[in-house]
């Protein structure tokens, strides 16, 4: 079995709703995602042959969904008031809504299934929300 890995970070802010502790208040991280995808052969087409993927594809796919969280504030969706949520739009705060709670474990979850979306054969996807604390997602 061939595997690749490709990194791409994110720096952003979030926190987590009705959590009793400081990751209930607004707080920023550095997270660092690794996507590893994989297969049992190899490309034989002219372009891509000896190649699992095209490096260059899946770095720009991850780099580009990262991107979009990149300086933003992430927020479970419906976890702030409309009038905060207006207040922080009219002062022009980028502000991206997930359908979960903004952990290392659900974004290491979510990734992995858009990329498997995405046409990707992914092996696991690991999220880290500082150098030290890592979640890791995976189907196997």
């Amino acid at each position: 079995m061939y595997q690749l890995t490709t990194e791409h970070s994110f720096d952003s802010a979030h926190f987590l709703a009705g959590y009793q502790g400081k990751c209930g208040n607004l707080h920023g991280h550095r997270w660092r995602v690794l996507l590893t995808v994989e297969s049992e052969s190899l490309q034989e087409d002219p372009q891509q042959r000896g190649m699992c993927v095209d490096f260059a594809h899946l770095k720009q796919d991850l780099r580009e969904e990262l991107d979009r969280m990149d300086h933003v504030l992430i927020i479970e969706e419906n976890t702030l008031k409309q009038n905060t949520m207006k207040a922080l739009q009219e002062e022009g705060f980028s502000v991206v809504e997930m359908p979960f709670r903004p952990t290392a474990e659900n974004f290491a979850a979510y990734f992995y299934k858009l990329y498997t979306s995405k046409g990707y054969s992914v092996a696991k996807v690991e999220v880290y929300e500082t150098p030290n604390n890592c979640a890791v997602y995976s189907e196997a």
